[in-house]
């Protein structure tokens, strides 16, 4: 927007230079053409009554008056001669301009040229006795004065331009701070600054835009603490009752001996496990969904090893071998919110450990480029059809693995959500050797590789 205000602050200035600067030039040179014809035309009258003067004193005079303009002027005096006066000047060439000047009686201007003039201003004046004078005028000089009318001008106008693009420069960063500011706003309201406001200043139309801004970050922020206040207090109230409930339930087990009720008792407990599950599942969600951490870098490789050492222990139960491949160079740093990477790594290794048969392998795979970088997670499973995994993100859908359903069908909701939130992506891919391939793309950071 910059660009444009500069580029029509300097078209404005160029088009009032244009309708001002430029008709003074051409008047300017008009009347330099003007007076210089005017003025040889008057010579050239006076040499022409001195040649048609009947008494040899003319006649002289002409002479030296004509040699005396031919050394103060570029001008150069041609006359032809009479019965009562030879001048010692160069005769004219038979022309048109000659023959109109003897025969009609008409004094002729040629200026050799139909684009302002050419390299001679030729005068053909008529005198008495069938004679002419004629002064053939250099040019060069006007020339020159043209060139500085025109030059100064068009230096001028540079000069002016030129300040012009300073003064629109500065105006423009002016006019345009107001929507710099409120972009500069809206960009860390997008990144999850929810204290993101921006100043009122400028034009009524900017203020009346901040302030409206402005009020609906607040009320948003208002909306967004009401939700966090709403995920704790859930958190507290749902948890609770649902460990007690637990624990009431293992108690019981403990003092029966029946193996009916003891098996009811089991499945009661694991409906319990499940709702914890879907408990936290939901919690997790409506925190990444409130969306109020903005992303930070972060190491990658650390936070990778971190949750793989936290997972090795379940998977080492079932003789299931977790590898870490393809690491790249360095140390890729990704950007992402805080603990959001623990939780995606957490929902799919769980995923894939889950589905995984005993003895197969989970593969885990980080590659590394310029401006992304990519985390692998390749199981041994059954893997999906297409129209499972077209519907594996959506809440509540769980997918069929090998140790049954006990899965909340939140873990891919949250993962995508999360991902969303630090501008990455997830896709569900099939594994080269059968199986399910995980794909999560993040964003890399700056500093990445340091």
């Amino acid at each position: 927007m910059n660009r444009q205000l500069i580029r029509s602050y300097i078209l404005l200035v160029a088009v009032a230079i244009l309708l001002f600067t430029v008709p003074v030039a051409f008047t300017l040179t008009k009347q330099l053409r003007d007076d210089t014809e005017l003025s040889v035309l008057r010579e050239a009258k006076t040499m022409a009554l001195l040649l048609g003067g009947s008494d040899s004193v003319s006649c002289e005079a002409l002479t030296e008056v004509a040699k005396a303009y031919d050394r103060e002027s570029p001008g150069t005096v041609q006359a032809t001669p009479t019965p009562a006066c030879t001048p010692d000047l160069p005769e004219p060439a038979a022309d048109p301009a000659l023959t109109r000047a003897v025969t009609d009686d008409e004094p002729t201007t040629d200026w050799g040229s139909d684009f302002i003039w050419g390299r001679h201003l030729t005068v053909t004046v008529p005198a008495e006795g069938d004679a002419a004078v004629r002064i053939v005028y250099s040019t060069s000089d006007m020339t020159t004065r043209f060139w500085q009318i025109w030059g100064f001008r068009a230096g001028l106008a540079v000069l002016v331009l030129a300040a012009a693009a300073a003064i629109g420069a500065v105006a423009a960063r002016r006019i345009t701070r107001p929507l710099r500011e409120l972009n500069s706003m809206a960009s860390r309201f997008g990144d999850g600054d929810l204290t993101a406001r921006s100043p009122v200043t400028g034009p009524a139309e900017t203020q009346t835009l901040a302030r409206t801004l402005n009020q609906g970050a607040e009320r948003l922020d208002t909306l967004v603490a009401s939700q966090r206040r709403f995920v704790a207090d859930a958190s507290h109230q749902l948890r609770t009752p649902l460990t007690a409930l637990r624990l009431s339930l293992d108690n019981i087990a403990d003092g029966v001996d029946d193996e009916s009720v003891r098996e009811d008792v089991e499945q009661a407990t694991a409906e319990v496990v499940r709702m914890s599950r879907l408990v936290s599942g939901l919690l997790v969600l409506a925190r990444a969904e409130a969306k109020v951490t903005a992303p930070e870098p972060l190491h990658l490789l650390d936070i990778v090893d971190e949750r793989l050492a936290v997972w090795r222990p379940a998977a080492d139960e079932r003789g299931v071998h977790i590898a870490l491949r393809g690491v790249a160079d360095g140390r890729p740093s990704v950007l992402a919110g805080p603990g959001h990477l623990d939780q995606v790594l957490d929902n799919v290794l769980s995923n894939a450990l889950e589905v995984s048969p005993d003895g197969a392998t989970i593969t885990v795979r980080v590659e590394a480029s310029a401006d992304e970088v990519a985390l692998s997670v390749l199981d041994e499973g059954p893997g999906m059809t297409d129209q499972e995994k077209s519907r594996a993100f959506d809440r509540f859908w769980r997918g069929q693995g090998l140790t049954g359903r006990s899965g909340s069908g939140l873990g891919l909701s949250v993962v995508r959500q999360l991902l969303t939130d630090d501008g990455g992506t997830v896709t569900l891919r099939d594994a080269p050797d059968g199986g399910l391939w995980v794909r999560i793309s993040l964003r890399a950071s700056p500093r990445s590789g340091g």
